[in-house]
């Protein structure tokens, strides 16, 4: 980390004086290409309110560690999520009603019972910074989960790439062509379950969905090929996080909003161009 902290010492930004701006600039250029490969899939897949009933469910995974006594919610919360995603996933596929109501109500569900959980335990002004998120109290134990994450997402990506691809244009082509698809549905699910839990205490829970579908709804606007679509929510998603880090620290905002406004503006400048290309 000091080759890193020093490179970083050299740039001419007066931010990065600091460590925990060092530990926020890595995070975010952790988290964005997490975000960016996760957001294309989950922008093809119509599942933008998915990742945010995830973030919702977080507060109950919170609430589940409290009262599991543990000092770090995290494991509680990454528990939580990847199970509510596989019941989402299985509810869902049983069709007894359209997917927007089913995530709908598990996620309104899922926050509803963790406020409750916190707020009956005392303990909901000690996490209701969850919400908004904080990126600059990240810790290097923090960016360590984050590489980790981020490196077997992108294994797993590999591996699996054109069989998701397959599924995300057609379920039931993918089905004839021997791919599993209740198995590769759920691989996805619980990847975008463990990169929206591990990330909430950065981005928070209100912002974190944005953050994952904007620079991939930006891509798609100008965008034709698989690779160049994936290449190009990369770059949104790193000009996004970083830009907006940076506007955050001079402007003195919050840096999970700031990064948000900046890929919100993103996709309102490759909106038109979208439109004409048509």
């Amino acid at each position: 980390m000091s080759v890193i902290y020093g490179f970083l010492e050299s740039l001419p930004l007066s931010m990065f004086q600091y460590d925990f701006m060092k530990n926020a600039f890595l995070a975010a250029v952790l988290i964005a290409p997490l975000f960016a490969l996760l957001g294309t899939m989950a922008v093809n897949n119509k599942m933008a309110f998915f990742s945010d009933a995830l973030g919702h469910s977080a507060f109950t995974g919170i609430g589940l560690g409290v009262l599991l006594g543990l000092d770090n919610p995290i494991l509680a919360t990454l528990a939580f999520g990847i199970f509510l995603s596989l019941v989402i996933t299985k509810v869902k596929a049983a069709n007894m009603a359209s997917s927007d109501t089913i995530i709908s109500v598990f996620s309104s569900s899922a926050m509803a019972l963790g406020i409750v959980i916190l707020s009956g335990s005392g303990g909901f002004s000690k996490y209701s910074s969850y919400l908004i998120g904080d990126i600059l109290t990240v810790s290097q134990t923090d960016l360590l989960v984050l590489l980790l994450v981020l490196i077997g997402v992108y294994v797993l990506w590999a591996v699996f790439y054109n069989q998701l691809l397959l599924l995300s244009i057609n379920r039931s082509l993918a089905a004839s062509r021997g791919v599993r698809v209740v198995l590769m549905e759920n691989i996805f699910v619980i990847m975008v379950a463990v990169a929206v839990m591990v990330s909430i205490r950065a981005i928070g829970i209100l912002m974190i969905n944005s953050l994952l579908i904007l620079p991939a709804a930006a891509a798609r606007n100008v965008t034709r090929s698989a690779r160049g679509y994936h290449w190009l929510t990369t770059v949104f998603g790193l000009v996004s996080a970083l830009a907006g880090l940076t506007i955050s620290y001079y402007g003195d905002t919050s840096a999970g909003a700031t990064m948000v406004l900046t890929a919100a503006v993103l996709f309102l400048i490759t909106y038109p161009l979208g439109k004409y290309r048509k």
